[in-house]
């Protein structure tokens, strides 16, 4: 969320729980803005949404077998990795997308986060020491990866 928007969440909030005072003459209010359309069906966030299920299908699999070896035994790893870096490259495309079309709502904030954290993710899962730091680490990329298809397919909400 952009400095801005944390501002003016900030002045809303505490402007609702200030006191009562009869309205100043002369002011009017702004209309707020129309939630922006949505863009999950548009081709480039379709297959977001596809890669990122599928590869949160693979990770919840990876934490259902064996984590005592190191990460590049578990199966079709190499793969895996791979994928996650393609989906990471599709979410900052999806949001330099957003952004051209001079888009003010979070989304195109929220994909350029989910891109720059899928690798850290995935560095996090390749240093996890052990089973449990694995398992933990996967649990944090599947949480990750349920957040990049729910953030594209939840209705569009106005700017904040």
């Amino acid at each position: 969320m952009s400095c801005d928007a944390v501002s003016a969440a900030a002045m809303l909030w505490l402007a609702s729980t200030a006191p009562m005072h009869p309205a100043t003459p002369g002011l009017t209010l702004i209309a707020a803005e129309a939630p922006p359309p949505s863009v999950a069906t548009e081709p480039l966030f379709a297959d977001i949404v596809g890669r990122a299920r599928a590869l949160k299908a693979q990770t919840e699999g990876y934490m259902k077998v064996d984590l005592s070896g190191d990460v590049s035994g578990l199966p079709d790893y190499a793969t895996f990795k791979a994928r996650v870096a393609q989906l990471s490259d599709l979410d900052m495309q999806g949001h330099v997308t957003l952004t051209q079309r001079g888009l003010k709502d979070d989304l195109k904030c929220i994909l350029k986060g989910i891109s720059q954290d899928l690798p850290v993710r995935l560095r996090d899962l390749e240093a996890a020491a052990t089973p449990k730091a694995r398992a933990d680490a996967l649990k944090e990329m599947s949480y990750l990866l349920r957040d990049n298809v729910e953030v594209i397919t939840a209705p569009p909400q106005p700017a904040a």
